[in-house]
């Protein structure tokens, strides 16, 4: 091994360790929920991973029969980012309909507190406010 790739080798798993501990520290202050902690915790253990272990991308392909190790990656990180944005829809599509259900029910209390003002004014002669 090189000096050269041993530099980026060294750098390679510092900047993995403090994505790691950014992750850790956004998780303890909770500014990040756990549901998508999980994922990238798992991103930066990866990262970590094969920052140590170089061959790591090499033995994968291999074992999976791609021909470049690069291509892994990116195959792999479409993967995610497909998977992440299909739960991302999931939780969009609950949130719409969350949303939906409070507007309904916010439009049927505002009609009952009206019709009760309504009552109120009639029964006491004033008008409300």
């Amino acid at each position: 091994m090189n000096t050269f790739t041993f530099r980026i080798q060294i750098i390679s798993i510092i900047v993995s360790l403090i994505l790691l501990l950014y992750n850790i520290r956004l998780i303890v202050k909770g500014k990040l929920r756990e549901e998508y902690a999980i994922f990238w915790v798992i991103c930066t253990l990866i990262l970590v991973i094969f920052s140590f272990w170089r061959d790591g991308l090499d033995f994968l392909s291999k074992l999976m029969g791609v021909y470049d190790p690069p291509n892994l990656v990116f195959m792999g990180a479409i993967f995610s980012i497909f998977i992440y944005l299909l739960h991302f829809s999931i939780v969009v599509s609950k949130l719409q309909a969350k949303n939906k259900d409070l507007a309904q029910k916010i439009s049927l209390l505002m009609n009952k507190l009206e019709a009760n003002e309504a009552k109120e004014s009639d029964f006491t002669g004033n008008k409300p406010k």
